[in-house]
């Protein structure tokens, strides 16, 4: 993401850019309203794997919000750079190629969290539940329109 000068915005603490997304790295997350011990548990994230954007970061703090835009501040010993995506769309086609003209490998549930593989400019290459396909970008949430993967 860029400020108004056109400049990448990074993190303080890591230089890395925000917001950028992980993947939860453990089953059970407590998100704090503040970076510290000290802070209430605001949110607790259940389910390992699941893609978060960090917003921010403060000191082995980073907070992060979910797909629902809920969330606070994690220590980053529970996150992973591994990027995961979920689908935000009921029988979302897993397709042989990238074209909606190819044939549907498996259909995912909404919700479905899946591992994000190559991105172009419109489709993403996802492995969710031992299926491997291309689905279009509007149908995840956890990878940003403009993104480009390899």
């Amino acid at each position: 993401m860029a400020d108004q000068a056109g400049d990448v915005v990074r993190g303080a603490v890591t230089n890395l850019p925000l917001p950028r997304y992980v993947s939860l790295k453990t089953d059970d997350a407590n998100a704090r309203r503040g970076p510290s011990l000290a802070y209430r548990i605001d949110w607790l994230f259940r389910r390992r794997n699941m893609p978060l954007r960090i917003t921010a970061e403060f000191s082995n703090w980073r907070r992060v919000e979910d797909s629902e835009g809920q969330g606070g501040w994690v220590n980053y010993s529970l996150l992973s750079g591994v990027r995961t995506v979920v689908v935000v769309a009921d029988r979302t086609p897993l397709r042989s190629q990238p074209d909606t003209a190819a044939s549907t490998v498996a259909e995912a549930e909404q919700g479905v969290v899946g591992r994000l593989g190559e991105c172009q400019r419109e489709w993403c290459s996802i492995t969710a539940s031992g299926e491997r396909g291309w689905v279009q970008k509007s149908e995840l949430w956890g990878v940003d329109a403009e993104e480009l993967r390899d």
